[in-house]
């Protein structure tokens, strides 16, 4: 099966492959990286491919972010497939050097779109620290509601689709 990319205006959502999975765990350096991808986040979803049944490495799972003004990755998105109860969470990141530039919310909005579009996805989740109130502006802007949550957690999503 073919995974296609998913592209917005300044970005392509790219699957990873297992080459790049590889190379991060690995502590290889590529040069269609940005000079501090990978981040510790980028390791960590890494490790989750690496331990995963395949499907993160499917249609529905983790990609990365690639500028498309210069062609290198400067970060992560993805879905934690498969959902459940007809919800399926994601997460991203952004490298230190690209942040502030809206990415997350372009990569945001962009995944959302496509998770909705699913076999058996009705509603889709982020958890969210609020000790990182940037990740929560960007679960703002890219159109998510606050859902629920604790004094250190919040959960944004849309709504669940009739």
């Amino acid at each position: 099966m073919s995974v296609s990319d998913l592209t917005t205006g300044r970005l392509v959502l790219r699957p990873w492959t297992v080459a790049e999975v590889t190379a991060v765990l690995g502590g290889e350096r590529r040069t269609h990286w940005a000079d501090d991808f990978p981040s510790e986040g980028d390791r960590v979803i890494a490790g989750f491919i690496a331990e995963s049944d395949g499907t993160a490495l499917g249609e529905f799972g983790q990609r990365q972010l690639v500028e498309k003004a210069t062609g290198l990755v400067v970060g992560a998105i993805g879905l934690f497939w498969p959902p459940a109860g007809g919800v399926v969470e994601f997460g991203y990141g952004v490298v230190a050097s690209r942040r502030g530039r809206g990415y997350a919310t372009e990569a945001t909005r962009a995944l959302v779109a496509f998770a909705l579009t699913a076999p058996g996805v009705e509603s889709v989740v982020a958890k969210v620290e609020l000790s990182n109130p940037a990740s929560v502006r960007v679960l703002e802007n890219a159109g998510l509601s606050h859902l629920d949550g604790d004094a250190r957690t919040a959960t944004f999503g849309t709504a669940v689709r009739a």
